[in-house]
């Protein structure tokens, strides 16, 4: 089974949008109605729906690390920058972790894209 997302409210349309095109299963926030819920309810969310967070927002890696830390789970977050990486080559590597990486493989883990 494909990981399953959960999207930030800042991610742009076209990758959720493309993923989607490509048989990936995900949820925004704007759908999920969390389109003014804070970082920490937004990762929340995403553990309750048991879905992969994915953010370009810095302060979700501060909110993550500090769930590690405090050894609190959550199923893992795809993190990227808002600048420096195509919007074609985020939507292939979204593509491919969630077609080639198991749920537990990311569970409580931070992962860095672009993958290269």
């Amino acid at each position: 089974m494909w990981l399953r997302y959960y999207m930030d409210v800042h991610v742009p349309a076209a990758i959720s949008e493309a993923l989607r095109r490509s048989g990936i299963d995900v949820l925004t926030s704007q759908e999920d109605g969390t389109r003014e819920a804070t970082d920490e309810v937004l990762l929340e969310r995403a553990a309750e729906l048991d879905r992969v967070l994915y953010s370009q927002d810095r302060d979700m890696l501060r909110i993550a690390y500090a769930r590690q830390a405090a050894r609190e789970t959550f199923p893992g977050l795809v993190f990227s920058h808002q600048r420096g990486t195509s919007i074609g080559q985020l939507i292939d590597e979204l593509e491919l972790i969630a077609k080639c990486v198991r749920a537990d493989e990311v569970a409580d883990q931070v992962m860095y894209l672009p993958l290269t």
